[in-house]
Parts: C-alpha cells; structure tokens; sequence
C-alpha cells in the first residue's frame, strides 16, 4: 500500500475527467489514480490468502484460484463503476502487487522467524514504516493521501508487533517448526457462526474504545506539545500532528486487535 500511495503522488496521473465518467466518490477525489491501490489491496489480499493456506488446509485449488480471481476482479471493476480509475490504473495496480508478490515471497517464511524470536524485531517494525510515512512526499496541496497511508501503515505495523508479542512471551502456544499437516475446514455449523458473530462482536467494540481513547490522548498531548491553539481539522492535517497521532492510532488498535482481543476471548471462555 505504501508503494502505490507513494507512486500516485510520483506520478501525479489524474483521474478519470468528469465529464464524461460520474466520480461516485467524493472523498479521494483530491487524489491522483495511478496505480489504483484497491486493485492492489484485492489482489495482495486474495491471492496472499491462496498462497498462504493452500498447503494447510484441503479444499480444491481450482476453486481457491477462482474466488481469488473473482474478488479480485470484482473490486477491480467496482473502481472502474465508481468512475475513480480508468483501465491501466487497475492493470497497474495488479502487476505491481504480482511483482510484489513474487519478489517477496521467499522471504515470507523468515520474516516469520524473525517475528517470532529477534527482540530488535519491533523497533524495526515501528521506526522503519514511521519514518517513511514522516517522509511522505509532499503535495501540491492537501489529499488524504498521507493520512491513509499511515493508517495503513500503522496498522500493519501494530498486527506484527502482537503477533511477536504473542510469541515472544508465550502468550500463544509454540508454533510448530514445519507446517502442520494439510487438514480439513471445519463445517460452518449455527454454533460455529454463533461463536465467530460473538467473538467479532467483543473484539469491535474493544478496539473501537482503544481507537478512541488512544486518537484523543495522543492529539493532546500532541496539541500541548507543538502548542496548537486553534484544534480543529486543520491543525490535524499538520505534518508534525497527522503522522504521528494517526501512526500511535493505529498502531494500538493493530496491537489491541492481535494481543489484547484474544486475551479477552480466553478470559471470556470463547476461544
């Protein structure tokens, strides 16, 4: 996501003129279209998922690769229908995600490793990815670009750090040292989806109240310390405010939903 945010505003390709399409969205019309990083967010996530389970678990791999295809797709025409991207912005998006895919997944099963068992592990994951959004190139004029990318960001960073919290504290079981055996999906009975609606249900709510508790005391202390009197949408979008509030953010709810949910769930017997 950060590779596409960034090469949007390298690139500075507009999008689609009005008229003739009809921008359905109203929001990230200040942004610029290519690659379109919902086309890279489908793809990465789609397809990530098939590769990552398909040697776990036993289910057909031709209907694995057909769901992938078509969410993938789906979303990839939803950009195309909402007038936010033309064609090459969507095709951009999915071969730069393949090329990311490719050149990153031989070092998937060491960056597992490395989340699991070196100490330094967390300070990577959080100075390298706050530095680059700190250093986010800057615009013309505002978009919510920055911000959405250091969401993002932040979030991905805060889901590594629990995962390596979880094992570096023996918070989880010991995982495995090879793959476990390929096994079965469990059936989708009403006592399992029961279960899944009341674990989603609790752990919302949970990282709903960290989200909001964490967002208004890191703009305090925020605002108090480059001395903001006038706190309003404006002042947020500050450089020195909006990075570091929204990477503290979601940084913690990354955290909260990886960490301290589970930790709820098993308190509250549902695990």
């Amino acid at each position: 996501m950060y590779v596409g945010q960034v090469a949007k505003d390298i690139l500075k390709w507009p999008r689609p003129s009005t008229p003739p399409v009809v921008k359905l969205e109203k929001r990230v019309i200040a942004e610029f279209g290519m690659p379109s990083t919902h086309a890279m967010a489908a793809t990465a996530i789609s397809f990530t998922f098939l590769i990552s389970t398909m040697d776990r678990y036993q289910y057909p791999f031709l209907l694995g690769l057909t769901m992938a295809i078509v969410f993938s797709t789906l979303v990839c025409l939803s950009r195309l229908y909402t007038g936010m991207h033309t064609v090459l912005d969507v095709l951009g998006g999915v071969l730069i995600t393949a090329f990311l895919i490719v050149l990153t997944y031989p070092a998937w099963t060491l960056i597992d490793c490395l989340d699991s068992a070196s100490p330094l592990f967390p300070v990577c994951v959080i100075v390298v990815p706050f530095f680059l959004c700190y250093n986010y190139p800057m615009s013309d004029y505002y978009s919510p670009t920055r911000a959405d990318t250091t969401t993002i960001v932040a979030a991905g960073a805060g889901v590594t750090i629990g995962f390596w919290i979880n094992h570096f504290f023996q918070l989880v079981s010991t995982p495995a040292t090879s793959l476990p055996v390929a096994q079965n999906i469990p059936p989708l009975t009403t006592s399992l989806i029961v279960l899944g609606l009341t674990k989603f249900t609790v752990g919302i709510v949970l990282i709903l109240l960290v989200r909001q508790l964490v967002q208004n005391l890191s703009l305090q202390v925020l605002y108090s310390w480059f001395k903001v009197v006038t706190r309003n949408k404006e002042a947020r979008r500050r450089l020195e405010i909006e990075v570091p509030y929204k990477f503290v953010t979601y940084t913690s709810v990354g955290i909260c939903a990886t960490t301290f949910v589970p930790m709820l769930h098993r308190f509250l017997g549902l695990l």
